[in-house]
């Protein structure tokens, strides 16, 4: 933490970065509230459904039995079809959920305090606050939040907030806790036009990963939901019996969400977007390497692990698709990936030391 002495620039930047994080929690809370509160009402219509299919059954009961399983996947699928058409809703005609605009708009409030934290930084130093780990850290959080928030003009995702904001949380708050160094003269490497591009267009990547990210973790938890469902459908066609409902299939929130398919397409379309970002980051980086070292490529620890994320990535989008990984092996490349990228910003930069030791830390 910085000296409490006079107050500068770099101070008032770091006093907006904690307000920032103080907001973040908030807005987190928010759409915590929210998901437990769709949960609920989604279980009260769940049930009320079943109700009425039972009252169905009992009516027909005298012109032939019915599949018992069916009229669950009908319920599901229906289900799937009114969330999928939430998702892609109009800003003006999305559901009024009280806490998910709570969330949301405590999450614009927590942008502008970020962004005012990351240019008095930037002003303080005289350059762009992206040259070391905190600030890197600063920035890059500072562009999930911006994806995110620009998704949402396109996409309902804000059942995505209570992800989006906690990992903000965390981030900002470790770097602000263990990452913060004071400002220093940039090493001569560094006096580049590419600090501006490559570090920039890394930090969006990484933006549209998170994204990625948070919705096959949401994908594998509505795809085993979805599989329960099919289960117990396919017990009660088995044993011709209905029931109220089938048993427990995870938090009642995911009866809201779209159906696993159309939440890793999503994911899969942010990943294509990442990538092609993360591509330019590690052509742009050799170029740079050249004109700072004299060579493209030097097997440094930093450019390896570029490397990898980068044939990670390639791999996930070619095997989903034309080797048909489709499902839970597609999520769980997703998430492979982004521990890698997670990888690469902290431990290679704590302690992997190289020609790409520019985290700041002693």
């Amino acid at each position: 933490m910085p000296d409490a002495s006079p107050l500068t620039l770099d101070s008032v930047s770091v006093l907006l970065v904690w307000t920032a994080i103080a907001i973040y929690a908030l807005a987190f809370i928010a759409y915590a509230v929210d998901l437990a509160r769709r949960g609920a009402v989604a279980v009260e219509a769940k049930d009320a459904a079943a109700q009425t299919a039972r009252e169905r059954e009992l009516v027909a009961a005298g012109g032939g039995r019915g599949s018992a399983g069916s009229g669950i996947v009908d319920q599901l699928r229906a289900q799937e079809t009114a969330s999928e058409e939430a998702l892609n809703a109009p800003v003006g005609r999305r559901a009024r959920l009280v806490w998910a605009r709570i969330g949301t708009s405590l999450t614009v409030l927590g942008f502008l305090f970020h962004l005012g934290g990351d240019v008095t930084r930037g002003i303080a130093a005289g350059r762009v606050p992206w040259s070391n780990m905190y600030e890197f850290a600063l920035t890059g959080t500072l562009l999930i939040v911006a994806v995110y928030l620009g998704v949402l003009l396109r996409y309902d995702l804000r059942f995505l907030g209570t992800f989006i904001t906690g990992l903000v949380v965390v981030l900002l708050g470790g770097t602000a806790i263990w990452f913060y160094t004071d400002i220093v003269p940039l090493m001569d490497p560094l006096k580049s036009v590419w600090l501006v591009i490559h570090v920039f267009v890394a930090s969006l990547a990484t933006a549209l990963f998170s994204l990625a990210f948070g919705l096959s973790v949401l994908q594998l938890m509505q795809a085993r939901r979805e599989a329960r469902i099919a289960a117990v459908a396919s017990a009660q066609d088995a044993v011709g019996t209905s029931a109220a409902s089938p048993a427990k299939t995870g938090p009642g929130f995911l009866r809201t969400l779209p159906s696993a398919e159309a939440l890793e397409s999503l994911a899969y379309r942010f990943a294509i977007l990442g990538f092609i970002f993360w591509t330019f980051t590690l052509i742009a980086g050799s170029i740079w390497a050249n004109d700072a070292w004299g060579r493209y490529w030097g097997f440094d620890t930093k450019e390896v692990w570029t490397f990898v994320i980068w044939v990670l990535y390639a791999g996930y989008i070619h095997a989903r698709a034309t080797r048909g990984w489709r499902g839970s092996r597609s999520a769980w490349l997703s998430i492979i990936g982004f521990t890698a990228v997670i990888f690469n910003f902290t431990i290679v930069n704590m302690f992997f030391k190289g020609l790409h030791a520019y985290s700041g830390l002693s």
